[in-house]
This record gives structure tokens, sequence and C-alpha cells, in this order.
């Protein structure tokens, strides 16, 4: 494992000292340089080369997104722009920092088992873009963003007028409606309401984890406590299989035998 080279970008002493704390402690991150604006970060950006870039977004003169669009624009140039974990208190610009093709995002506050998880997501990267330029392929880097990094263990859910971050093991199952779905969660006694389709979450939750049993639901295979030929039971609810679906499930459940 390589080590990368890292920069914390943040206006808040605090912050910006958790973050520089919290690379020092990972053996395999070093930090060469620590910023209280985005415009000091973008000029030591300038005089040495970086690989990973811990930024805040909320910041007066210059914000994160705007830095990392600005990094974005200077990609063709000699040097590699750094790859982006956004560190934030607001999940509502976790929409804009996908837009701008961050590696992770980090919600304030956050601990450091959830920085570890950036920073090897940012490691696994790195190490699959050096294999691929040692084999003569193609740069990693170039390709689209998910065969490089990691599955998440989430997913961000539109809830009224914001972002909510969902872990994927607190979803129960999935109920779709006329425009909207309904996400039963096991810490939460009311479902999340989401202006989704089923089939649109569906596309994004992964298939291992999750099933379409039925044109209305969703289930996931780790909640579910017992099952017939036409029935899942998760918790007291009972959620039917339809004809549709019944060889895919049936497949599944061969599996329990």
């Amino acid at each position: 494992m390589n080590t990368l080279r890292c920069i914390a970008v943040d206006d808040e002493p605090l912050a910006l000292g958790l973050v520089c704390a919290f690379i020092e402690k990972t053996p395999f991150l070093k930090l060469v340089g620590r910023y209280s604006s985005a415009v000091e970060a973008l000029q030591g950006l300038h005089e040495q080369p970086v690989d990973v870039l811990f930024l805040d977004i909320q910041m007066p003169d210059l914000t994160g997104i705007e830095l990392a669009r600005v990094l974005d624009k200077s990609a063709g140039s000699n040097t590699a722009a750094p790859r982006i974990v956004f560190t934030t208190a607001f999940n509502h610009f976790a929409l804009e920092g996908f837009r701008v093709d961050a590696l992770d995002y980090l919600l304030k506050p956050f601990n450091y088992e959830e920085f570890l998880r950036a920073a090897t997501k940012a490691s696994t990267y790195f190490d699959l873009v050096r294999k691929a330029e040692q084999g003569g392929l193609a740069p990693v880097a170039e390709a689209p963003p998910a065969p490089v990094v990691p599955p998440e263990e989430y997913l961000f859910l539109k809830v009224e007028y914001q972002l909510v971050r969902v872990a994927y093991s607190d979803i129960l199952y999935i109920e779709g409606l006329k425009d909207y779905v309904k996400v039963h969660l096991r810490t939460e006694t009311r479902p999340l309401l989401s202006l989704t389709s089923l089939k649109s979450l569906e596309e994004k939750l992964p298939a291992h984890r999750f099933m379409r049993v039925h044109r209305s639901y969703i289930v996931n295979l780790e909640r579910i406590e017992a099952i017939t030929r036409t029935s899942i039971q998760i918790g007291d609810t009972t959620i039917p299989v339809s004809d549709q679906y019944k060889d895919t499930f049936s497949e599944y459940v061969s599996r329990w035998t």
C-alpha cells in the first residue's frame, strides 16, 4: 500500500484539527498541508503534488464545491487534480458532491472509523490506477468511477427538501406507491417517503442484498425471517411474491435448503 499525500481544508479550527489528526493517525496517509480557506489551498496545490484533498464545503470567498470545479477544469495540466473527500455538516450538498466526481462524502460529526473507510477507498482507487498504468492499460482515472470505487454501504434518498443518507443494513423493505416510495427502516417506526420510483431505487441497490419480489415491493434479503412459496415475512409484515418474480425468488430460496 503506497502512501498518499493529503491536505485538509476547513475554516473551522476544531474541524481542521480533527481531520489533520485523523490523517496523521492513518499509516498510509501523509499530511503535507493544512489550510483554513479554499483560496489558500489552491495556492498550496500549485506548489506540490497532492493525492487526496479532504475538503469542507461551506467556506467564505471560495466554497469547496467551487474549488472542486476549478480543479476539474485544470485536470488536463501536467499536475493531476487530487481526488476529493468532502467533509461537511450539511447533507443537502451530497448531490453537488457527486456531480464534481467526489471520491467520498463525510457528514460531520464523523468518527475515525468513518474517516478510515473513506481513506481506504482512496487507497484502493490509487492502487488500481497504479496497477493499470504498470500493466500498460488505459489509466483508470479516465474511466467512469464506478468500477474503481468499492460499493457504498448506504444510499442518499431524497426526503422532502433534503438528501438523507440511509444505510443498506437499516432497510427492511421498500414499498412502491403511485408517485413515491416508502422505505421501511429497522431503526424508525415511520417509513421514509421519497418522491422516486421503485424501478429507480432497484437500479441503485446492490442486487446481492436486495430483491424485487413484487411490482410494489423490494426486500432486504438479510432481513427475511420466514418464507413460503408465495410470501415473505419481515417482522410483522407479510410481503407477497408475485408470479412475475416467483422464479427468481425460488432460485434464491433453493440456496437455503
